[in-house]
């Protein structure tokens, strides 16, 4: 028996199955709407996403069986990284201007690396368009440390000592690298030109070089009764890194009937 599930006030109430099956799922204009996490398939009969709004497909889910898809100007679809490769089928798609749907990877940081964009499959039996936009890209890579500055030498004293000299600031991390674009696969029909698929799997770009630490201050000249002490010399400024190299590009494959 088909299982409704119910949206108010913005909130998707899903039963934990693994095909979930509902009516009509709207995303108002200008707003954020997020599917449940808690199963990872998921039928309509229909979807739309108002002008400037978002629609987020979590990780876990794998696939979105649509009747009627309508995303209005600057809409989006936006599909969050995951290993697993995500299908949309839509029987019937009409897409305004400026809209596109997403699987672009996640930038890395310094705890974790780069995500690549998510493997797609996106099937429309019937298409109104001005274009249809897919960013599939990997995300950038992290910037390499900044290495540490230098220490500054000691100053002398009038009846000891000469000043000590500075110490050399460490050198600047390497920047790490963009993940991989995604494999993209489109299956459209025969009659939507060629010219209107605009789809990005460029892999993510490598991350800027760690700049180096900063020279330590040699001990600063020191005057005395009967004679002046010289200063230290300044430390070396740390080199900077090498910038991380960018991610390898998808795969983009169009499929025609």
């Amino acid at each position: 028996m088909r299982s409704l599930c119910l949206l108010a006030a913005g909130v998707v109430s899903m039963a934990c199955s693994p095909l979930v099956m509902a009516e009509t799922i709207t995303v108002e204009a200008h707003s954020l709407m997020r599917l449940p996490n808690k199963t990872s398939a998921l039928q309509l009969d229909r979807l739309e996403v108002a002008d400037y709004g978002t629609l987020l497909i979590p990780a876990g889910l794998t696939e979105v069986k649509v009747g009627e898809l309508i995303l209005g100007h600057e809409a989006r679809i936006a599909i969050v990284p995951s290993a697993e490769p995500f299908n949309l089928v839509v029987r019937r798609g009409e897409l305004g201007a400026g809209s596109q749907i997403t699987a672009r990877g996640a930038p890395g940081t310094f705890e974790r690396p780069a995500l690549p964009g998510r493997n797609l499959t996106l099937r429309l039996d019937q298409i109104t368009a001005e274009e249809l936009s897919v960013d599939a890209r990997g995300g950038a890579g992290a910037p390499g440390y900044v290495g540490l500055d230098g220490g500054n030498g000691q100053d002398p004293g009038c009846t000891w000592g000469a000043a000590g000299r500075g110490f050399n600031g460490d050198n600047g991390g390497n920047g790490h690298d963009g993940a991989p674009g995604a494999q993209v696969r489109l299956e459209l029909p025969r009659d939507y030109p060629a010219q209107r698929i605009n789809v990005q799997v460029q892999g993510g770009a490598g991350g800027l070089p760690g700049a180096g630490g900063l020279a330590g201050k040699g001990g600063e000249s020191k005057g005395c009764i009967v004679y002046r002490a010289d200063g230290g010399k300044a430390g070396h400024a740390g080199l900077p890194g090498q910038p991380g190299i960018a991610g390898p590009a998808g795969l983009v494959n169009v499929q025609r009937f």
